[in-house]
C-alpha cells in the first residue's frame, strides 16, 4: 500500500506545544490515508507522521475538538488505534509553528561554499532557528530562500548554533551525507571553534586559564545557565580556554576556545571567573564601551572537509561595534596577528 502522500516536509521544531487553537488563517480540509507502516498506532500520533508540520499536541486538541473525520463521523480519542486503509479528513488552521520553515530573502554574508557545504559569517541579532517569540526572520529561513537544496535537510543544514547577539562563523551542510558528518566531527571535537570577548575587569594572573566547569540549567533562574555541582544537579562537562590578548583600565579582550559546546558555555564560565562579558546582562554583565549586545564573536573555525579531506580554515574579521569597543578602551585588534 502506498504512503498517503501527505508529508509535505520535515521540519524538526525546536518546540511543542506552542501552536494554538485560536491561530489565524484560513480553514484547510486535507485528506489523510494510514499506510501499513502505522498499522495499530495511535490516531494523534499516525496523524503527526502524515502531517509533519504540525505538532502532535496541536494534532490532539485538534482531535478532541472534532476536527478529525472517518466517514462523516469525528474521532475525537486521541489514544484510539488506527488500521491500514482508515481515511478521512481532518480540519487545520496554519499556525506560527506550522508556518516556520517556510523561505524568506534575507542577505547574509557567504564566506565560503561548494557543493558540500557553507560557511556563513552571522551578524548580531539574528536567531538561528525557529523557536516561540521568534517563528520567521531566522538564518533557517534564509537559507530555504538561499539554497535550494535545503529544504530537503532537517533544520536547513545547520549543525550548529550561535547565540542571537553572537555574532561570527557557522558551518551548514548542503547534503545529508555532509549533514551527518559534521555533527559527528562536532561530536568527536573536531571542529575548531576560536571566539574573541570583551569582558569586564582587567585580567589578572596567568595569559591562558583552563575551565572545566560542568554547565546545566540554573537552578534558581531556568532561563538561564549555570556552573553546576553533578552531584546534586543536572549538567554536562564543559571546556572552555581563555587567552588574554589585551587587557585595558576596565576590562579585558579574551580569546575564547571551546572544547565542548554547552549551551551560553563561554558566558557561562567567563561569567564564572570574574569576568562576565560586556553588555550580557543575563550573566552579570552591563552595557559599556557602545556595546549594546554581548561582546562574543566567533572568529575562527577549522576542521577537515568530510568529503574532500582537505583542511579549512576560516576567519571573519571583528564586526563595528566591538572595533568600535575596543577603540573606546584605547585597544586596537587586527586578527591575523593572533597567536594560534
Amino acid at each position: 500500500m502506498k504512503d498517503s502522500g501527505l508529508i509535505i516536509s520535515t521540519p524538526s521544531p525546536e518546540e511543542e506545544g506552542e501552536d494554538s487553537l485560536d491561530s489565524a488563517g484560513e480553514i484547510e480540509w486535507r485528506k489523510w490515508l494510514v499506510s501499513e507502516a502505522l498499522h495499530g498506532a495511535r490516531l494523534d500520533r499516525a496523524l503527526a507522521e502524515l502531517v509533519p508540520e504540525f505538532s502532535r499536541s496541536y494534532l490532539q486538541q485538534l482531535i478532541e475538538t472534532g476536527a478529525v473525520v472517518q466517514d462523516q463521523r469525528p474521532l475525537t480519542k486521541p489514544a484510539m488505534k488506527v488500521k491500514a486503509g482508515d481515511h478521512g479528513l481532518i480540519e487545520l488552521r496554519p499556525t506560527p509553528q506550522s508556518q516556520a520553515f517556510k523561505p524568506e530573502a534575507m542577505a547574509l554574508e557567504t564566506v565560503f561554499v561548494d557543493e558540500h557545504l557553507r560557511i556563513i559569517n552571522k551578524p548580531a541579532g539574528l536567531v538561528v532557528h525557529p523557536a516561540p517569540g521568534n517563528w520567521s526572520g531566522t538564518l533557517l529561513n534564509g537559507l530555504l530562500a538561499l539554497d535550494p537544496k535545503a529544504v530537503s535537510l532537517p533544520r536547513a543544514g545547520i549543525v550548529h548554533r550561535l547565540d542571537k547577539d553572537t555574532s561570527g562563523l557557522m558551518v551548514v551542510a548542503r547534503t545529508r551525507q555532509v549533514m551527518d558528518a559534521l555533527v559527528h566531527l562536532i561530536a568527536e571535537r573536531e571542529v575548531s571553534r576560536q571566539y574573541v570577548a570583551l569582558a569586564h575587569r582587567p585580567w589578572v594572573g596567568p595569559k591562558a586559564r583552563e575551565v572545566t566547569e560542568p554547565i546545566g540549567r540554573d537552578p534558581r533562574n531556568r532561563l538561564r545557565m549555570a556552573v553546576v555541582n553533578l552531584e546534586h544537579q543536572t549538567g554536562k562537562t564543559a571546556k572552555t580556554r581563555f587567552d588574554l590578548l589585551q587587557n585595558a583600565e576596565k576590562g579585558c579582550f579574551l580569546r575564547c576556545t571551546l572544547f565542548t559546546g554547552r549551551t551560553h558555555q563561554i558566558r557561562v564560565h567567563a561569567a564564572h571567573i570574574g569576568h562576565p562579558l560586556v553588555a550580557d546582562e543575563v550573566y552579570g554583565g552591563s552595557t559599556a564601551v557602545a556595546m549594546t549586545r554581548q561582546a562574543l564573536h566567533a572568529e575562527r573555525l577549522a576542521f577537515t572537509h568530510p568529503v574532500t579531506s582537505e583542511a579549512m580554515a576560516f576567519n571573519a574579521p571583528l564586526p563595528a561595534d566591538m572595533t568600535l569597543a575596543l577603540e573606546n578602551w584605547g585597544l586596537g585588534y587586527n586578527g591575523s596577528k593572533r597567536d594560534l
